[in-house]
């Protein structure tokens, strides 16, 4: 089983050379620390940073660097700052290739819980509907089950949307999932250790199982 860092580091290994990539709250700024070297890519935040880089070490932060999440980060040479409408311009004019979300919910056909849960506080949407409207390719990053041991691979989203028919992959700390056109949840990996009965027991939307399920590659 995964823990944040593992499911952060195999979506990792999804980005491509040259793609612009937006990172959102939670577990998917985690990504920032395991790109890989032999590639190059950017990586946008959306309060209005191009170039940003790994978290810095303890007693190297800078107040003034911080992501969508309020959490210090670094940024790499040749970065850029700017205002927040120029970056939603970017993510609304599809200049981003991939987009990386935290989610409480996703059902079969891809909808997107994320943002609301009735009767709590919680920091609100953020820029989550723009990017899910406007992405073409979104990983959501997201545990497995809630706290009380509930799937939240869903046959339908009990939460208020963000987004409809919109994502494409999942991984969470138990397996990697395609979220198939036509619906339902195709089972890629297994995270090490994690059998497929498992998986099952956990997820509670449409699985779809092919042949021998491998597991991760470390």
């Amino acid at each position: 089983m995964l823990d944040k860092d593992g499911i952060a580091k195999r979506i990792a290994k999804e980005i491509k050379d040259g793609y612009y990539v937006n990172l959102g709250i939670g577990i998917p700024t985690l990504v920032a620390n395991y790109i890989p070297e032999n590639i190059d890519v950017v990586l946008q935040s959306e309060n209005g940073l191009l170039g940003m880089g790994p978290f810095p070490l303890d007693g190297q932060e800078d107040a003034d660097v911080i992501n969508a999440g309020k959490q210090t980060i670094t940024m790499l040479p040749g970065s850029a700052v700017f205002d927040s409408a120029m970056s939603f311009g970017m993510i609304r004019a599809k200049k981003v290739n991939l987009t990386i979300l935290g989610a409480m919910e996703v059902s079969e056909n891809g909808d997107i819980a994320s943002w609301k849960i009735p009767g709590k506080m919680v920091k609100g949407m953020g820029g989550a509907m723009d990017l899910v409207a406007s992405a073409e390719n979104i990983i959501v990053a997201m545990q497995h089950v809630n706290k009380a041991g509930e799937s939240k691979l869903l046959p339908k989203c009990t939460l208020p949307l963000t987004g409809i028919n919109c994502v494409k992959k999942i991984v969470t700390e138990l397996a990697v999932f395609d979220v198939l056109p036509d619906g339902g949840f195709k089972l890629i990996e297994r995270a090490p250790g994690v059998s497929v009965d498992e998986i099952k027991k956990a997820t509670a939307g449409k699985l779809i199982i092919e042949g021998e399920i491998p597991e991760m590659a470390s």
